[in-house]
């Protein structure tokens, strides 16, 4: 790597896209109750989800009728049906960042780049990586903290450890680990700030060039490596494809995870009783896990274009229109789950959730997430006794309309 240039900081080096998070997908405490108020109307409305929410519209589609489907069963035929329902509409926004991503393609060209990329997420191959990739990351970020007996679990922890792990897997230089983490966090902000977001792309593409030429001109066991390696069909994977991907991983990859745990802690903390039985049982960790992303998925708006025109939940769909596909709405139907807005880990139910899609464009690295919300909350429950919300300090508070977290969660213990 020593010959591969460097990575650039923002032209403005003080510029911090963490701080503009809540700009992209707002500061709302509870999104549910207006979600549950359209969904008593009706499963599909002819509205800009953003807007009924009370943010600015998303600047790369506010010229575009948009529909908002908040129905279970309405949102399952969205998700599985991408004949009718495209990702294309993602050209606009996250295809300015990432490039050509396979997110923004739909069949034929979209399983021919899939099944390779997915090769490398298997269960059997991922399962792996959570002794030597996963737990290092999980044990360096939590030895600066558990000898205090306090700590803020999303600060200090949960915003790190996802992204680190992927890093690692990227095998990319310690010393530019901030910058990378900067650039790649903005990519997603071109929704709302286009010049930040384009300037780290191109700076993320440069650099990226550089590493995948180095990699395979002499290749390691790394991620990179892999890919870069990789062929579709008898041919190399397409350097943009591949470029694209590599853009796109830390925030699939690591954004969501960190969003995702940090909920899965802030439900079983609020719910004292729930966390002392998956203290005593580690073997409902896969059912905490499964409630957090039902009641609180990562990601809780997805966006389809319908390619012709079509009728959904008894509204007619003009094609060319934008679907905001809330599957966060959905997975809190009240007809296909019992108290919704509970945290529950015991629940029985006949249904899945949508936290990580649904047909086709299901997360690719959804084994990968799982295994490191696993590995997280086990080194949690064995490091950290008597975990428990630090009263004299603010409880959490999951916010956003579009991506939810909590900011901070303060826990006492030992």
């Amino acid at each position: 790597m020593n010959a591969v240039k460097r990575l650039e900081d923002f032209d403005d080096p003080t510029f911090d896209p963490f701080v503009a998070d809540e700009a992209m997908f707002g500061g709302c405490l509870d999104p549910y109750p207006k979600l549950a108020e359209l969904r008593r109307k009706g499963p599909v409305h002819p509205l800009n989800y953003r807007v009924y929410m009370g943010e600015p519209p998303d600047i790369t589609s506010s010229d575009v009728e948009h529909f908002t489907v908040v129905g279970y069963d309405e949102v399952a035929d969205c998700l599985k049906d991408p004949d009718t329902y495209s990702n294309k509409a993602y050209l606009r926004n996250i295809g300015i960042s990432f490039g050509r991503s396979v997110s923004t393609m739909d069949a034929p060209e979209h399983p021919r780049y899939r099944r390779l990329f997915q090769k490398a997420f298997l269960p059997n191959v991922v399962s792996k990586w959570g002794e030597s990739v996963v737990d290092p990351v999980v044990d360096s970020l939590m030895n600066r903290f558990v000898h205090r007996g306090h700590a803020d679990l999303v600060q200090e922890f949960t915003f790190h450890y996802p992204f680190q792990i992927v890093y690692k897997q990227l095998a990319l230089p310690p010393d530019e680990v901030a910058i990378f983490h900067k650039l790649a966090m903005a990519q997603i902000l071109v929704s709302v700030d286009i010049a930040h977001g384009t300037e780290a792309s191109r700076k993320l593409g440069v650099y990226f060039k550089a590493v995948v030429d180095e990699r395979r001109r002499n290749p390691g066991d790394d991620l990179i490596s892999v890919l870069a390696q990789a062929e579709v069909e008898g041919e190399r994977l397409p350097e943009d494809v591949l470029i694209s991907f590599l853009r796109q991983l830390v925030n699939a990859g690591g954004d969501t995870t960190y969003r995702g745990t940090s909920v899965l802690l802030t439900g079983l903390l609020n719910n004292p009783d729930q966390f002392e039985a998956v203290r005593n049982d580690r073997s409902l960790i896969p059912l905490a896990i499964e409630e957090a992303l039902r009641w609180e998925g990562p990601v809780l708006i997805q966006t389809r274009m319908a390619t012709r025109d079509t009728t959904l939940g008894g509204v007619k769909i003009p094609a060319g229109a934008f679907l905001d596909v809330a599957a966060g709405a959905a997975n809190r139907d009240p007809a296909k789950f019992t108290e919704p807005d509970q945290f529950n880990i015991f629940r029985k139910s006949q249904y899945r959730h949508f936290a990580f899609a649904f047909g086709p464009h299901i997360c690719i690295g959804q084994h990968l997430a799982r295994i490191e919300m696993t590995r997280a909350l086990n080194a949690i429950l064995d490091r950290m006794p008597n975990l428990r919300l630090d009263p004299e300090r603010p409880a959490p508070e999951i916010r956003g309309i579009m991506m939810r977290v909590p900011k901070h969660i303060f826990v006492r213990f030992g």
